[in-house]
């Protein structure tokens, strides 16, 4: 996507963003410890603001902190006295000091499953856990990182909630933006499974199907930023970019905490744009600069379905560009063929001595399977490509069998029915009798 990006110069006045929208310049805001958006690349520091791109480089801005260093335990005290949601950790977020007391859908504090049974079908010895994040308002982890880009949306001034979206991204801003009394406009490819298009449809927002892939949809929303009838529009992952990624450091926070204050050994984080992948490693990093979590080596795992791969393809290739594939996959919420965070990932796969594998639409469903009937969590295909991902990896002396190991599961199975329900269905049809039951063999 071409990007563009000018510097926030005004406190008082409105400024164009780079997205070509307007909204307040930012600079007098309160986002809590936030202090100013930094460049990945260069370094170079612009003023709070709905920007998304260097001006020197036009690399990807992200939020810069004041963090509360010094005293570990009393930060501790302070989350753990927090909403059991997102907003407990608000000391470390870009969001106003105020945040809980606002109309928003507070996601997070989902469940971290202990999956023993899955551990003895897997020969895991060591501990092994799902971090289930199906039980979010929208069922998917996408509603985090909407909550955080709906405060960067009041702060800026923005009046329209929008999104590019492979679907639990659309839902998650219909449903904010309908509780933060918000429009909303998102756009999807045409061929989303149905459950995500009617989920997404039913917040009462503007839903527009737009006949391609992800990536063609996100180019047509490259051309509307830029237009005057985007005039107003906060675009979660475009200009609102910066703010809505740190969203995704709540699930390393929640893991770590739920874990007793420390770090797990190995993830398994599934990739689409990979920008989650990315801040989860950036939330752990935080804990252990605060004090947080006791200091120790982690590695990161991403997961990639084999239909839509370009990570995956160029970690194996020992590549440091990654390039552009046309998505064929089950796993439609993955299905971004020119993933933004892609080289990040490839980055940070190796610096943790991790590793980007993918599995093709058989192993996914079987993941699903097995996750189901060893746990009772029903995920969606982008947990069967977690979880088929972290089997394959055991099967090839990858992932340490004895280490803590956390698989997360983004959203909920109701979502992606059609990819299991040719092979879901009733174990038998019989007369309502008793010799009936018997006759088939269930008594």
């Amino acid at each position: 996507m071409a990007v563009q990006a000018v510097e926030s110069s005004n406190a008082s006045s409105d400024s164009t963003d780079s997205s070509g929208s307007s909204g307040s310049s930012g600079s007098s805001v309160s986002l809590g410890p936030a202090v100013a958006l930094s460049c990945r690349e260069c370094g170079e520091r612009f003023p709070l603001g709905p920007i998304f791109a260097c001006v020197e480089c036009f690399g990807p801005l992200e939020v810069a902190y004041d963090l509360p260093t010094g005293d570990p335990e009393g930060l501790r005290r302070r989350i753990e006295a927090g909403p059991n949601n997102i907003w407990r950790y608000a000391p470390l977020l870009p969001v106003p000091a105020d945040v809980a007391d606002k109309p928003n859908i507070n996601p997070g504090f989902t469940k971290l499953v202990k999956a023993d049974n899955l551990a003895r079908e897997l020969g895991v010895t060591g501990e092994l856990h799902i971090k289930d994040d199906s039980g979010n308002p929208t069922h998917s982890f996408k509603d985090r990182v909407v909550a955080q880009a709906v405060e960067a949306a009041r702060a800026f001034g923005f009046t329209t909630l929008s999104c590019s979206s492979t679907g639990n991204l659309a839902g998650a801003v219909g449903a904010a933006a309908a509780r933060a009394g918000l429009r909303s406009c998102t756009f999807i490819p045409h061929d989303l499974e149905q459950g995500k298009v009617v989920m997404a449809a039913i917040y009462g927002g503007d839903l527009v199907a737009i006949e391609g892939t992800y990536d063609d949809v996100n180019r047509f929303c490259s051309e509307l930023i830029g237009d005057p009838a985007g005039e107003g529009w906060g675009f979660v992952n475009v200009n609102l970019r910066p703010y809505y990624a740190e969203g995704s450091k709540t699930l390393a926070y929640e893991i770590c905490e739920q874990l007793g204050w420390r770090l797990p050994d190995q993830l398994v984080i599934p990739i689409a744009s990979g920008s989650q992948l990315t801040k989860i490693d950036k939330g752990l990093k935080e804990l252990i600069e605060l004090g947080l979590v006791e200091d120790k080596p982690y590695k990161i795992f991403g997961a990639q379905a084999e239909g839509c791969s370009p990570v995956s393809t160029a970690f194996k290739a020992g590549h440091d560009v990654v390039r552009p594939q046309k998505p064929n996959t089950i796993a439609k919420s993955l299905a971004i063929g020119n993933p933004a965070d892609g080289p990040y990932v490839l980055d940070i796969a190796r610096r943790t001595g991790g590793a980007v594998e993918d599995v093709n639409d058989e192993q996914i469903v079987d993941a699903i399977k097995l996750l189901a009937r060893t746990e009772g969590i029903f995920a969606e295909t982008a947990g069967g490509v977690t979880l088929g991902v972290a089997r394959k990896l055991l099967e090839n002396g990858v992932l340490d069998p004895t280490l803590t190991t956390v698989v997360l599961n983004t959203g909920d199975g109701l979502k992606t029915l059609d990819a299991v329900a040719p092979t879901s269905g009733p174990t038998a049809v019989i007369r309502p009798s008793l010799d009936a039951f018997r006759e088939a063999g269930l008594a």
